[in-house]
């Protein structure tokens, strides 16, 4: 993160009215043996700090990945909840507006499993075109936001895992299927003689 200039060093000395010092040096250190010359460089009194590049990219790869796991923990109980609100509402907004038509035909001698696979079916039916569009929206949405926030200095991929995908059509089928049984059972009470009668 961030962008540097660079002079020669002389140069830098003299335009800061400094002496013949250096602010930083960069050594490259054989493996295993960086604990011993951290401890060795901390011991020099003229050398104000000393740091691992590999222990600091550790460092800020974990907090980014233990901030991120909690951003998306939080947004993902939210399009959850978002997820089964939309699906149950469909569902019985799909029923509120069916109900007259449902009640015709089971005067007409339809049987219940025959009107309720009529509603059912148009809900798998949406439910299973609704999904890809989903998903492809999601990305494209990720994708955009990520574009968003990318500057020069720093930038995140916008990568969805496989098991994002799964969890998310899981949650949508799982709230369809709970929603169908509540509508297929709501179906079953349908007042024949009361819809048809509310209706004109």
């Amino acid at each position: 993160m961030g962008m540097s200039a660079y002079i020669e060093r002389r140069s830098l000395n003299h335009l800061l009215r400094e002496g013949d010092v250096l602010n930083r040096a960069t050594l490259l250190v054989d493996r295993g043996h960086e604990a011993e010359l951290l401890q060795r460089m901390q011991q020099i009194p003229m050398v104000a700090a000393a740091f691992s590049k590999a222990s600091m990219l550790a460092n800020v790869q974990g907090i980014t990945a233990r901030n991120l796991r909690i951003i998306t923990g939080v947004l993902t109980i939210f399009a959850s909840i978002i997820a089964v609100g939309v699906v149950y509402n469909q569902v019985r907004v799909a029923l509120a507006e069916r109900a007259w038509e449902l009640a015709s035909l089971r005067v007409l001698g339809f049987t219940r499993a025959e009107v309720s696979k009529i509603l059912l079916g148009e809900i798998v039916l949406e439910i299973a075109l609704a999904i890809p569009i989903g998903m492809l929206g999601g990305l494209a949405l990720a994708k955009g936001m990520v574009a968003l926030i990318a500057t020069d200095e720093f930038f995140l991929p916008a990568q969805v895992q496989t098991s994002t995908y799964a969890y998310a059509v899981l949650c949508v089928v799982i709230t369809g299927v709970i929603s169908a049984a509540i509508v297929n059972r709501k179906i079953r009470e349908l007042d024949l003689v009361g819809v048809l009668k509310t209706h004109e």
